[in-house]
């Protein structure tokens, strides 16, 4: 089910600055940069091993920009990789789990991302994911 993680999101007030800052502190490359303007965000994604690391600023009204604003900065959510997203949803929900939409959507780069329910999981903000291949 479960094969790694896939990416790391954290949110960030100015995109520029925060991509300044990790390449500066971290040593890292230019980030691949994106909108998604469904999800109300810019986004700047490094690679990192067989991961993602993305830097999401809000630009409009939604979950990422509740959360900035009542949380700060930092730490968003934890993608884990799936060879099989729809099956891995069925494992969620057969293991006591909920799922916050009933399909998966498209996320950066096209990728298919599907939020499990917090409160069933403990609190965390934990999405699956998988790459189109």
């Amino acid at each position: 089910m479960i094969k790694g993680i896939h990416h790391i999101n954290l949110l960030v007030r100015d995109l520029d600055d925060a991509v300044a800052r990790y390449r500066a502190q971290l040593g890292l490359p230019e980030p691949e940069y994106e909108r998604l303007p469904g999800r109300g965000v810019e986004t700047a994604r490094f690679r990192i091993g067989e991961s993602y690391l993305v830097l999401v600023m809000p630009t409009a009204e939604g979950e990422p920009a509740r959360v900035l604003a009542e949380q700060g900065e930092g730490l968003f959510l934890l993608s884990l990789t799936t060879d099989d997203i729809e099956e891995s949803m069925k494992q969620v929900v057969s293991g006591g789990g909920a799922l916050t939409s009933e399909a998966p959507r498209a996320g950066v780069s096209d990728w298919r991302i599907i939020d499990l329910e917090p409160e069933k999981i403990a609190g965390g903000r934990i999405q699956l994911a998988n790459s189109r291949a």
